[in-house]
């Protein structure tokens, strides 16, 4: 049954009102509620947009079939097949592109923003009136007020585009029902008219596709359609409108060509007010769907005005916008008001006009940039803190230099009184050997009286290595029982690979904001990505990849990626299986490919220069759109461009978005990894070999990439590792052996066994360790198993040196249980002392929340703990058998074997002469540092450096870069270096909301939102804001809000968008066909829907904002709808995942996100800084509105450590140096040498984190971590000097060279050499990791220690070191020896 019509009555082409229906103004209207116009609004300017109610009823007519006489229904206005197609819907997918894929979900909900830019394009075709002036050489009409240029529909073109009359004709008066719709829409426009009904209803049906892109701003959107109405109706249009051209289409003169005159000024006030407006669901300005992306008005002009080819969007004939003449032609270029959009009267919100005055001053300080202090000289200039070091190091070193001149005057003078009589024998001794003990003396063993822990230490190891002497074999194995009981726990051995594990602290603000953004949103999907590109040749740019060669070679791997089956639990995967698609339809591939809809027959009917074409107007024309119905920025899928100029593109990026799990069991993304897999597998092996052919790069990852390369890199070092502590074992074994006088001698005076034997303690250490966790279920990591062992052989290996050398310097007189104990008692303490501080430096040090630094140092101070006891007990034993076995005559690693009693006699008859290295610290290194010239050059020397470091650590980056933690054969390395080097994206940024209350007794709507009426200081204006200051915000754009949209989908003014059936559903847009009625069963075939309105007039508003009831109904319709051209504010796709409705019935949403994007971010401070920027601006948000707002991006989790890094750092150094102090003070009661030892340590570490920052390595876990450990291993170059300094008797001078010659051997031998022949071997890894921070940072440190534990730290005790205590001899034991031969 045909519907019931209203009769309206309009203009034709003569003066007068037609009033028969046959007459060409005559159409029919559907009966039902009236259709809705714009006008101002009579109650309040600060809202000039309204709809008003008006039925067009002057006389009701009955419809007749079609072919019949009587009216028939208003010609709606036709647009272009390709406009009509299902092609406009856009998909407005939720776009959470990183790296490459722009957005996090790209939605085409504003494609449809193309058709509507098409569509206003046409409306200056349809409704403007032409001039007079023909192509045939007719003069034009004299222009004249009162006149038009133009007036009528006469044609079509034959892509079906209406063509209007060139028909110079007088302004026509309309009725009243014609002047007050007019008025509806263009209030400027008063009196005649120059146009008909029909091109009023044509416009008035394209302007509402400009509306929800405008409305957020009503002066722009006031003075766009003011534009449009003064073009096309306009009573004095031929004064600034002249038709420049026409043509003959069926016998009728057409419009081809005008010329449209506006004054300048016009024109900049009409761009300025609208060029700032955005269009958030794409995070970008309107203008760049409206007007092209126009950087002026002349732009946007020209963008209007450009003439369309058949079958493409556009308009049909050439507009050309004149700028003032200056000539008496009659002409009166167009200057009508123009609203600026700072007008308060019209609401312009401040994301949409930043000149506003009411939005010039932000509530937050803007983000600065740190600047730092500066002193300038001349043309040098210099931080204030590195001119302050300078000032400092200058008059102490002055003050040292003047120190050691009075010292040196008065020791002069004092000096016959000052000599020191020797008080016993043990003085005399030294005295006639100038300080030093003779090799073959016997040292007294000795006690400080004021120490009782000393004391008691001294009486425990004589007595200890008299029982491991005389029951060696039960010693061994008590002591060996514990580590090996401890290894049992290996069965539970787990290593921790999760980055996020690893780098982040459990319930650290990052990793809760993580797991709240993936409960209540969708977790960040993962990508796959390819990017070829172009090479340069010797000292030239790289050319251009956008050639067709390129672009068929793109279309072959395509179809390669598409064709790809992966195999999973016996099923097969492809892409399309687990790709994202916004729409559950297409995947949303990111390529250049997608300007041809993937297809290679469009290429081929289009050809490479429709890509270039859509680079320019990928927003605005249909033919652009990709198959997941979304325009594709070309700066996501091209790379290496300078500025803007993409046809100068060097690289395509390509990039698969691929849908995520939250992994709660590890198996939830299964599938997608074994896609990824074999999606490696077919680059390596086909897309890459093609690629190479074509004389282009590849490089290529996928979201598993670095995990499986990761896992790869963990075996890719073992046998480097392993040939490091085989050259280490090799050492230790020569280094404890003795050197015979004979070679034969040789084969018994070796200690390779027993060598091997202590290696083999110190692996069981480290194994009892691991074992003794992983019992109780601590995963370990990489980092232990690469850096312990290391640490705990240093330590263990300096304690073996330190007891073999300790035996050997023993009198040859002496029973070997005396020499035992003598030694024990001669190094014991200073070996307690050194263990015990690393052991509770290193315990304390576990405090700290990074998980991978605290794990390593529960690991080491336990690794040292059980090492340490097993020196003590199981390696004092092995010595034992092994001083036995040399005693025999046994030959090492054989001793079964025996040489003959004549072989060995010769070095068994006299004590041996002191060790090479022992020779040189006794008769050269510690003269030499005796001189007084000598000492002022170390101090100066080693002060400065550290003054130096201080400078040059403040320059230390957070950080670890990816290509350093790979392999460097890794195919990652081409893939970072190539997003470096081609990326112009950043990563998104979401700012999540929680439990936004949306109820109308809330301000949070207007607290977030940034459309007219919303606060001037609301979250997402605020943001605006921060995008024009890209370089310290790192914000690069105003932030996608699905509250404006929604807000601006609701409203009265986009009448095309919310509407609802007369029982209440919802009614979608005409332009989503068929029409259906939910729950009614009956569909529109054709499309349309009747009997539809809008779902409210400003009468059911609230100042322009729903009730919590309102709010509450039209939300899920609002995330439903998808977006076209008649509405491309629909929030299907675009922001399905941006909020939970989980309970939002309460009037409470938990968490909703507004998506904005990072400036592209290159280097690892860069990413530190945006997330910290972020950071403040989200807490500054949160506390002045009241809110809880946090910033999510996919990097943060990873980059959270960083900024804490140094505090973390600064707390583990310091922790560590107190402990080891306070153990220091304790054992010593020597307030004064741990005084020292802490200086010495902390000059250590600084000199080493200045190294750092002039090798370029960064401050991160893994270099904290060997910060933590550098302290350990100093501690073994400081105590063990400081202890021999402290029992030595006689002046500083004497003190110090004893300590060397005793002490400074072993730890040269033990820690020195033994590390450096360990860490070269390093220096060729494979992974650039252990070269950077294993290699460089070992071979920095051991060099470090080397220098102050045996150069500086001697001259400081020979100048200022804790004076010689009162002495007491340790009776010693005349047990004797015995003969036990176990």
């Amino acid at each position: 049954m045909q519907p019931t019509y209203w009769s309206i009555s309009g203009y034709g082409a003569s003066d007068g009102p037609l009033v028969g229906p046959e007459e060409v103004g005559q159409c029919r209207v559907p009966k039902g509620p009236p259709p809705l116009l714009i006008g101002s609004s009579p109650s309040s300017l600060s809202s000039p947009l309204y709809i008003s109610a008006v039925r067009f009823a002057t006389k009701k007519v009955q419809s007749t079939p079609s072919g019949s006489t009587g009216l028939g229904p208003c010609p709606p206005f036709v647009l272009p097949t390709s406009l009509r197609s299902g092609a406009l819907r856009a998909s407005a997918a939720r776009d959470r592109g990183a790296m490459g894929l722009v957005g996090r979900r790209r939605g085409a909900a504003v494609f449809a923003a193309a058709a509507t830019a098409v569509a206003l394009m046409q409306i200056v075709l349809l409704v403007m009136p032409t001039g007079a002036q023909q192509s045939n050489g007719t003069s034009r009409v004299v222009p004249a007020e009162g006149y038009c240029s133009m007036y009528g529909i006469c044609a079509h073109r034959s892509d079906g585009k209406v063509l209007n009359c060139a028909n110079s004709t007088k302004a026509v008066k309309p009725d009243t029902l014609f002047s007050t719709r007019i008025q509806s829409l263009c209030p400027t426009i008063t009196g005649d008219v120059c146009c008909t009904v029909d091109q009023f209803d044509t416009l008035h049906q394209q302007v509402q596709q400009a509306i929800p892109f405008l409305v957020g701003c009503p002066a722009c959107l006031r003075n766009f359609l003011n534009l449009f109405c003064e073009m096309s109706c306009s009573p004095n249009q031929s004064l600034f409108v002249n038709v420049n051209s026409v043509k003959q289409v069926n016998n009728t003169t057409t419009v081809d060509g005008i010329d449209y005159y506006i004054t300048s000024n016009y024109g900049e006030e009409l761009y300025n007010s609208c060029k700032e407006v955005k269009f958030g669901t794409l995070n970008t300005r309107a203008m760049d769907f409206l007007g092209g992306g126009a950087k002026s008005y002349k732009e946007w002009l020209a963008f209007l005005g450009r003439q369309a080819n058949p079958n493409e969007p556009g308009s049909p004939y050439l507009i050309t916008y004149r700028p003032d003449l200056s000539d008496s032609s009659g002409v009166k270029p167009l200057n009508a008001t123009v609203y600026s959009c700072g007008d308060p009267s019209l609401g312009c919100s401040c994301g949409d006009c930043p000149s506003s005055s009411v939005c010039t001053g932000s509530l937050l300080p803007q983000l600065q940039t740190e600047s730092s202090c500066s002193v300038k000289m001349g043309s040098l200039k210099a931080k204030c803190l590195d001119f302050s070091l300078v000032v400092v190091y200058l008059v102490l070193l002055c003050a040292i230099l003047l120190w050691g001149l009075l010292y040196r005057t008065r020791g002069r003078k004092s000096f016959p009184i000052q000599t020191k009589q020797p008080k016993n024998a043990d003085d005399k001794l030294r005295s006639n050997n100038n300080g030093n003990v003779p090799e073959n003396s016997v040292q007294v063993s000795r006690a400080a009286s004021s120490s009782i822990i000393q004391t008691y230490m001294s009486t425990f190891f004589r007595k200890h290595g008299i029982f491991v002497t005389r029951h060696p074999l039960l010693v061994l194995f008590a002591s060996l029982l514990v580590p090996i009981l401890l290894c049992i726990g290996l069965i539970h051995f787990k290593v921790e690979t999760r980055p996020e594990k690893l780098w982040v602290s459990p319930g650290s603000q990052t990793a809760d904001e993580k797991q709240y953004f993936d409960s209540h949103l969708a977790p960040f999907y993962r990508i796959e990505q390819l990017v070829l590109a172009t090479s340069a040749s010797d000292q030239s740019e790289a050319p251009t990849i956008v050639n067709d060669n390129n672009l068929k070679l793109l279309f072959q791997i395509q179809k390669k990626i598409d064709d790809l089956r992966a195999n999973y639990s016996g099923s097969v995967v492809s892409l399309a299986d687990i790709c994202l698609k916004p729409l559950n339809t297409d995947c949303a591939t990111q390529s250049v490919l997608q300007y041809f809809q993937l297809d290679p027959k469009n290429y081929e009917d289009l050809g490479i220069d429709h890509a270039k074409f859509c680079f320019q107007h990928y927003s605005s024309d249909v033919t652009c759109l990709s198959t997941f119905q979304s325009p594709v920025d070309p700066s996501t899928v091209l790379g290496g461009f300078p500025g803007s100029n993409f046809t100068e593109a060097s690289a395509f990026v390509i990039t698969y978005p691929v849908n995520n799990k939250v992994e709660k069991t590890g198996q939830e993304n299964e599938k997608a990894m074994a896609w990824e897999r074999a999606y490696i597998n077919l680059v390596k092996e086909e897309i890459l070999p093609m690629v190479l052919a074509q004389n282009l790069t590849l490089s290529f990852s996928s979201e598993s990439s670095i995990k499986d390369e990761l896992h790869r890199e963990s075996t890719a070092d073992a046998i480097t590792i392993v040939i490091s502590y085989i050259v280490m074992f090799a050492y230790i074994s020569f280094t404890l052996g003795d050197r015979p006088s004979r070679f034969s001698s040789l084969f018994v005076s070796s200690k390779v066994l027993l060598g091997l034997s202590g290696v083999v303690l110190v692996m069981l250490s480290v194994l009892g360790s691991v074992g003794f966790f992983s019992a109780i279920g601590v995963k370990s990591t990489l980092i232990i198993m690469e850096v312990i062992p290391f640490l705990v052989l240093a330590v263990g290996v300096d304690n073996m040196c330190i007891l073999v050398h300790a035996v050997k310097r023993q009198p040859d007189g002496l029973v070997l249980e005396e020499r035992i104990s003598n030694a024990l008692v001669e190094v014991g303490p200073s070996i307690t002392l050194a263990s015990l501080a690393e052991v509770l430096a290193f315990s304390v040090s576990a405090i700290n929340p990074m998980p991978a630094t605290r794990i390593f140092s529960m690991f080491a101070a336990m690794a040292v703990l059980l090492d340490f006891l097993l020196q003590v007990t199981a390696f004092v034993a092995l010595i034992v058998y092994d001083f036995r076995r040399a005693e025999d005559g046994r030959i090492d690693c054989v001793p079964c074997a025996r040489l003959s009693s004549s072989a060995v006699a010769g070095d068994n008859d006299g004590h041996q002469g002191l060790h090479l290295v022992a020779r040189y610290m006794k008769d050269v290194h510690g003269p030499i540092l005796g001189y007084r010239a000598v000492k002022f050059i170390v101090i100066a020397v080693f002060v400065g450096f550290a003054f130096a470091s201080i400078a040059m650590s403040t320059r230390l980056q957070p950080g670890l870069e990816q290509q350093i933690v790979l392999p460097r054969d890794s195919y990652l390395q081409g893939y970072f270096n190539d997003l470096e080097k081609y990326l112009k994206v950043g990563p998104p940024l979401y700012f999540v909301v929680k439990d936004f209350n949306y109820s109308s007794a809330s301000e949070n709507t207007n607290q977030i939102c940034s459309i007219n009426q919303c606060n001037s200081n609301s979250l997402l204006n605020e943001i605006a804001r921060q995008s024009l200051s890209p370089e310290t915000s790192y914000i690069a754009k105003p932030a996608a809000s699905w509250l404006d949209d929604f807000l601006v989908w609701m409203s009265p003014e986009a009448f095309g968008c919310c509407r609802k059936f007369v029982s209440g559903n919802y009614c979608p847009p005409d332009d989503q066909p068929p029409c259906c009625e939910k729950d009614s069963g009956s569909c529109n075939p054709n499309g349309v829907c009747s009997n539809c309105t809008t779902c409210f007039l400003h009468s059911d508003l609230h100042n322009g904002r729903p009730s919590t009831t309102q709010f509450k109904e039209k939300l899920p319709w609002f995330l439903d709808a998808l977006p076209s051209s008649d509405c491309s504010k629909g929030g299907k796709g675009a922001y399905s995942t941006s909020l939970d409705l989980s309970g939002y019935e309460n009037g409470i949403i938990q968490a909703s996100a507004f998506r904005t994007y990072h400036t592209p971010l290159n280097k690892q401070a860069d990413y530190v800084n945006s997330m910290r920027a972020a950071r403040d601006f989200s807490s500054q948000m949160s506390k002045d509105l009241q809110m809880q707002i946090f910033p999510y991006s996919v990097f943060y989790i990873f980059f959270e450590q960083y900024l804490s890094v140094w505090k973390t750092a600064i707390m583990n150094i310091c922790v560590c140096l107190g402990t080891v102090f306070i153990v220091c003070f304790v054992v010593t009661s020597s307030l004064w040498a741990s005084t020292i030892i802490l200086i010495v340590l902390a000059m250590i570490v600084l000199d080493l984190m200045g190294v750092m920052a002039v090798l370029g390595i960064q401050l991160n876990a893994i270099s904290i971590v060997n910060l933590v450990m550098s302290i350990g291993i100093a501690v073994e170059f400081c105590v063990h000097i400081t202890h021999a300094f402290m029992t030595c008797i006689g002046d500083r001078e004497n003190r110090a060279r004893q300590a060397l010659s005793t002490m400074g051997a072993s730890v040269f031998s033990g820690i020195t050499l033994t590390k450096l022949v360990g860490v070269i071997v390093l220096r060729f890894a494979k992974s650039e990791v252990f070269v950077v921070y294993y290699f460089q940072m070992y071979l920095a440190l051991v060099l470090i220690g080397f220098l102050h534990g045996l150069i500086f730290l001697p001259v400081v005790l020979s100048l200022c070191g804790p004076p010689e205590k009162t002495m007491k001899p340790i009776e010693q034991s005349q047990t004797p020896p015995s003969n036990e031969q176990t």
